[in-house]
């Protein structure tokens, strides 16, 4: 049950009518079943905009109390306590997220039961400024990285500013050796070309240049999830893509959007299926990044 679903969440912009909380229920009822097998058991963090995306929203971790007893969550230690984070488990979990005014799950690398064991490692690149070629450039240069070491590689839009690359995880590494390995291979990506990339995470720092954020691997930290909107004009969608469509340009960071992606899905169907198949073990890489 949806409530208030003529509530408008993303005003009109320009010839595009406003989406409202309804129509952003109906995206995530429709593409469910490619987004739960991406997002299931992951501890969620919920972006959201009771008054819309032109209000200010505000980041949800807690759900304590005003849940209902079916939703599955997971308790997480912290410093001063614990927080019972959301599990998205099926459709109706994800629904009852988004009838929060959650626009956009934001998950973690690693899934539930098993929190110290990520999953998947995630490289974000985030640029200062709108330069698509440079950003190209950058996400094939961190594919060819892994590939050199030996790690298949996904990407998707980010549906911000950037892409997000990701590596499939056996689970065996712990987030401590996930993040260094992480942090390793965004220095060398940086030394290959400091012109363009760093690791320097203050915007007045960069000098222009795209962020190499591999800080979504820590402990807690969080990344949009695959196949969720995002709180930007127009509702882009963080979708996956492929590597042929980056190469070429046809794709980027806002390509797809809340309106577009059943035509997308029926077109090329979830592009990470396979991705949980082809999981890699971290032991390898990080003994050939020791040696080089």
């Amino acid at each position: 049950m949806i409530t208030h679903p003529e509530k408008v969440l993303f005003p009109p912009d320009g010839n595009n009518a406003g989406i409202t909380k309804g129509e952003l229920a109906a995206y995530y009822e429709a593409i469910a079943p490619v987004m739960l097998p991406h997002i299931r058991a992951r501890p969620v963090t919920m972006e959201r905009y009771p008054a819309g995306i032109d209000k200010k929203g505000f980041w949800q971790k807690d759900v304590s109390k005003g849940f209902p007893e079916w939703l599955q969550r997971v308790e997480v230690p912290k410093k001063d306590g614990t927080v019972h984070h959301p599990l998205v488990t099926d459709t109706r979990s994800l629904l009852w997220v988004t009838n929060q005014n959650t626009i956009t799950p934001h998950v973690w690398v690693s899934r539930a039961p098993n929190l110290y064991y990520p999953d998947v490692c995630v490289f974000d690149l985030d640029p200062s400024e709108e330069a698509p070629d440079v950003l190209r450039a950058a996400a094939l240069a961190l594919r060819d990285l892994l590939k050199e070491l030996g790690l298949p590689s996904w990407v998707k839009t980010s549906g911000s500013k950037g892409f997000h690359i990701l590596v499939s995880l056996d689970g065996k590494s712990r987030t401590g050796e996930v993040a260094r390995f992480a942090h390793a291979v965004g220095t060398i990506l940086v030394k290959r070309d400091p012109q363009h990339l760093t690791q320097e995470f203050s915007k007045a720092d960069r000098g222009g240049r795209i962020l190499v954020d591999t800080g979504r691997n820590g402990y807690s930290a969080t990344f949009a999830a695959a196949y969720a909107v995002r709180a930007k004009p127009g509702a882009p969608v963080s979708a996956p893509c492929t590597w042929e469509e980056i190469e070429r340009g046809e794709v980027g960071p806002r390509t797809f959007t809340l309106r577009t992606m059943a035509g997308r899905i029926a077109k090329v169907g979830d592009l990470w299926t396979d991705m949980r198949k082809r999981a890699r073990s971290l032991r390898r890489a990080t003994e050939k990044l020791r040696r080089d």
